[in-house]
């Protein structure tokens, strides 16, 4: 008869995806999962099968609490050009001081070092993509209609150039570029509306 589990499963997934986030995947071994964790190897290998397994369960766990975060945005009462701002600025704020500054992002820190190699990642990071695309389309679209985005500009290619915005808002900031010189970077983005 097997012996039950003595920890709690979600709590090993959140301690992951701090592990993951801080140090990468290739660089986060085994051992900073136990002691991350707080769990035996066997315990690792039992639950999640794999290093992989267990960073898939991380991602997702990190795309869905950032996802709703900016979902939450989205739907909020704010202009749709007052909402791309406001996201923005907190890409800023996290990459400048926040509790995770020099982290970055676990997407695009897993997009630049682990989608190139491996499929299944690359296949998340997609769905993922999608998703936030999506989101935003809906809302420049809802923009559009309200008067607040130029009705002339397509919605899709603005929900993709946001996200894009992210990204090379994150590899700046880690490259060195500091809060006014990204702040400067929001405004100028938010001319394209």
């Amino acid at each position: 008869m097997a012996r039950p589990r003595k920890f709690d499963e979600e709590r090993a997934v959140d301690a992951a995806v701090s592990a993951f986030w801080a140090a990468g995947y290739e660089a986060t071994s085994t051992q900073d999962l136990c002691e991350a964790t707080g769990l035996g190897r066997s315990s690792i290998y039992n639950t999640f099968k794999s290093k992989h397994e267990l960073f898939g369960r991380a991602l997702d766990r990190y795309m869905a609490e950032r996802n709703g975060e900016l979902f939450a945005l989205l739907e909020s009462d704010l202009p749709v050009r007052e909402k791309i701002r406001v996201h923005l600025r907190r890409i800023v704020d996290e990459e400048c001081g926040g509790e995770d500054a020099r982290r970055g992002c676990l997407v695009v820190n897993t997009a630049v070092e682990v989608a190139a190699r491996d499929e299944e990642v690359a296949g998340e990071l997609a769905r993922d993509y999608r998703l936030r695309l999506e989101a935003i389309r809906a809302a420049v679209e809802a923009g559009q209609r309200d008067g607040d985005i130029d009705a002339g500009k397509d919605a899709r290619t603005l929900a993709h150039l946001v996200i894009a915005a992210v990204g090379g808002l994150r590899v700046s900031a880690r490259c060195g570029v500091g809060r006014a010189e990204l702040e400067g970077i929001v405004e100028g983005f938010m001319a394209a509306f």
